[in-house]
């Protein structure tokens, strides 16, 4: 997730997540934009060339839409996950176990540290 600075979140996959989906082929929602919607709901789908899945919304509050880049080029979720190829955004507030793109990549970069001193 990464805050957009007006209470909107962006919302995408992790790096790991795009090599299990592959390609991205489509993304589809449910909700127009200003619809409420609520942390652990059905959003819409995604669609790779290795899988499809659901997908679900990360927090309460007003579905602000897809990401309309998808439309034009969606293989940019696989490339540049963290920046340009987000799925959707939320305007509200998230869970608080929920952690943001620099939280994450922190993580992952502690993870890697600490799996590389124990010889993985």
């Amino acid at each position: 997730m990464a805050n957009q600075g007006d209470g909107t979140w962006r919302v995408g996959f992790s790096k790991f997540a795009t090599r299990m989906l592959g390609e991205l082929v489509e993304a589809r929602y449910d909700f127009e934009v200003g619809d409420v919607v609520k942390s652990g709901q059905e959003i819409g789908y995604v669609e790779g060339f290795k899988a499809a899945s659901d997908l679900f919304c990360v927090m309460d509050g007003e579905f602000a839409g897809g990401n309309p880049i998808l439309e034009v080029d969606a293989c940019v979720v696989k490339s540049s996950p963290y920046v340009d190829g987000w799925l959707y955004a939320v305007k509200g507030d998230p869970e608080e176990s929920s952690v943001d793109v620099d939280g994450y990549i922190d993580h992952l970069d502690k993870l890697i540290n600490k799996m590389q001193e124990e010889g993985y």
